[in-house]
């Protein structure tokens, strides 16, 4: 069975959001589905998307893994933007923590040094 992941992140102001993300990311969306809704496509069959939704803004939890979290940290930070948290869980698995404006919560994970 095939399986697409498209994973959305509800945010009360929009241009605000839309730039802290592409800031995150380090690029702009892959596509603009509206005038309130841009998508990440961040693997094949695998996109985030943000969408002007003040409603239920601030609760989306999410965790990304990527392979060299060390890099995508470091880049992250490169675009100003630092983790408000970092986590080392008991099997070594890595985890950086990024809050958007509205407080939704994009976690990037790694496997162990």
């Amino acid at each position: 069975m095939a399986l697409d992941l498209f994973a959305g992140i509800p945010v009360s102001d929009y241009r605000a959001a839309l730039l802290w993300y592409e800031r995150l990311l380090g690029t702009p969306p892959t596509f603009v589905a509206s005038d309130t809704e841009a998508v990440w496509e961040l693997a094949e069959h695998r996109s985030l998307f943000i969408e002007h939704r003040p409603e239920h803004a601030g609760h989306a939890l999410h965790t990304v893994f990527v392979d060299d979290l060390d890099a995508f940290v470091s880049q992250a930070s490169g675009r100003g933007l630092e983790p408000t948290k970092r986590e080392t869980y008991p099997n070594g698995v890595r985890k950086a923590l990024y809050r958007d404006p509205d407080g939704n919560e994009l976690d990037f994970g790694g496997a162990p040094l």
